[in-house]
């Protein structure tokens, strides 16, 4: 079952609640955050806390709660004997065996006190026990739990969110692997191991658990390493009110990451998971030769080796340049690399516009969820800046098309193929030559775009009224007229034989 992508919304501490004053909330009967015993959250806190409010009059509410919840009750339910038998302890019993977190009783309109029956039962099972004020409504109290729940949620988003930038940076560092395995540990604040393929610690960071938890560790690591068919992924286990967790490295070299931590909040697997994912990335490199050839291609080029040179090394002949822009936020790292690993293709460049990925020709690229893409024609390496424009022009038309994939340059014999490039490109030249690089661009897009100014200017990032003064500006310069469809036509075939 695939990770969730964002953390799960965490529960609110019974204490948040009850320091609302605008709630008037007190607990008058059941166990406190000091001597909760039975009602923590799952995650080494022994204090109580809530999942959801729930309001029901049902003398028995075992069959309509989930677990978790702050039942409200205004005690509709109670009958006028109840004090004297049983009733109490079978209500509070109950709502202990569904799961209940904590129990809110009403003062108004039917009790103008708590029965004391009720406090007696509550303290007997160990259940939390919240008088509620009549100034202050069931409906109330359950916005304050979900405007806490919402803070909470809100709060792990960011702190998930800057963990995730902390470790695309950390894996940037001249010393990847420990970078990436200091940072998660200051992140979960506990200790991060990363285990070779025979079990061997590679690397470690963090505070060093004590030698049982150590042990404990390295075993639930043999869980997840790959033995065959079925074996889990990722294990957790717990041990000495420490949490343990493990995670199996898709490099399939059987390296293993392992976290210990005195807690688990509800965002440590998150960020757990994005650690994994890089140092999956890391230890693959180290492990093929693909990461060595790689460096060797860029020294070679650095030493001012031709690309078609040290293209054998990446594999492949003909490659395309897909670049791509996510539809919603800003790119980072960890998700430059997800595109790239998408598209089959490690070869990623994060551009201040645009994600690069140079992928084999033979690989094809689709449309990928989140993201619109531009793919250029297939291209030899002495054709690859040539094929970076034609990504870009692509990723601008799908961008201004709404289409989430737009490949460059397949089309049927046409007439201008009976002419040699040389005497198209010089006529090209004649004729563009008094426009500048910026506006043959814009009017190269616009009559792409069938002179749509909103389209072009969403392809071009630029106002609308921009797209219309550099055309009036193309018009003047070329002194023509640009509603013409035979001019149209003509500087449509100059731009398309183009150098620029």
């Amino acid at each position: 079952m695939p990770d969730p992508a964002v953390p799960p919304t965490p529960p609110v501490p019974l204490s948040a609640l009850l320091a609302r004053e605008d709630l008037g909330l007190r607990q008058i009967a059941g166990p406190t955050d000091a001597d909760a015993d039975g009602h923590g959250d799952g995650n080494g806190d022994t204090g109580t806390v809530i999942h959801w409010a729930h309001t029901s009059e049902m003398a028995d509410p075992y069959p309509y709660l989930l677990g978790g919840e702050l039942l409200l009750t205004a005690g509709v339910h109670i009958p006028e004997a109840a004090g004297s038998g049983t009733y109490f302890d079978d209500y509070v019993s109950r709502i202990v065996a569904a799961g209940g977190a904590a129990l809110g009783f009403g003062l108004a309109p039917v009790h103008d006190t708590v029965p004391r029956a009720l406090v007696a039962a509550c303290d007997a099972y160990g259940l939390p026990l919240l008088e509620v004020p009549p100034r202050t409504t069931f409906s109330g109290v359950a916005r304050a739990v979900w405007q806490l729940m919402a803070q909470a949620r809100h709060a792990e988003l960011r702190r998930v969110t800057e963990a995730q930038q902390s470790l695309a940076a950390a894996a940037s560092r001249p010393d990847p692997v420990r970078a990436v395995l200091r940072q998660l540990a200051q992140r979960v604040g506990g200790r991060a191991v990363l285990y070779g393929p025979e079990g061997a610690v590679v690397a470690a960071a963090g505070r060093g658990p004590e030698e049982a938890v150590s042990g404990a560790l390295a075993e639930l690591a043999v869980v997840v390493r790959p033995s065959g068919p079925g074996t889990p992924t990722s294990a957790t286990d717990a041990i000495a009110g420490t949490h343990l967790a493990t995670y199996a490295l898709g490099t399939g070299q059987g390296f293993v990451l392992g976290v210990a931590a005195p807690h688990r909040d509800p965002g440590d697997h998150t960020i757990a998971s994005v650690a994994a994912v890089l140092l999956s990335l890391l230890t693959g490199e180290h492990q093929s030769g693909s990461g060595a050839a790689r460096s060797s291609a860029l020294v070679r080029l650095l030493l001012g080796a031709e690309p078609h040179a040290v293209a054998p090394l990446l594999g492949g002949d003909r490659w395309l340049v897909v670049h791509g822009r996510p539809d919603t936020q800003p790119c980072d790292p960890v998700a430059a690399s997800a595109l790239g690993a998408a598209l089959g293709s490690p070869l990623v460049d994060l551009a201040r516009d645009a994600v690069r990925v140079l992928v084999p020709a033979d690989r094809e690229p689709s449309p990928q969820p989140g993201w619109t893409l531009g793919v250029s024609a297939p291209a030899p390496p002495h054709d690859w800046p040539a094929a970076d424009t034609q990504a870009a022009r692509a990723l601008s038309r799908a961008r201004a098309t709404r289409t989430p994939l737009f490949r460059h340059g397949t089309h049927r014999p046409a007439l201008t193929d009976l002419l040699s490039p040389g005497e198209a490109q010089a006529h090209a030249r004649t004729l563009l030559t008094p426009l500048t690089t910026p506006l043959t661009e814009t009017l190269r897009t616009w009559l792409s775009l069938h002179g749509s100014w909103d389209r072009t200017a969403v392809a071009l990032s630029v106002h609308r009224n921009t797209v219309r003064q550099r055309i009036a500006r193309c018009a003047a310069l070329l002194d023509t007229d640009l509603d013409d469809p035979d001019v149209r036509m003509e500087l449509w075939f100059a731009l398309r034989h183009s150098e620029r």
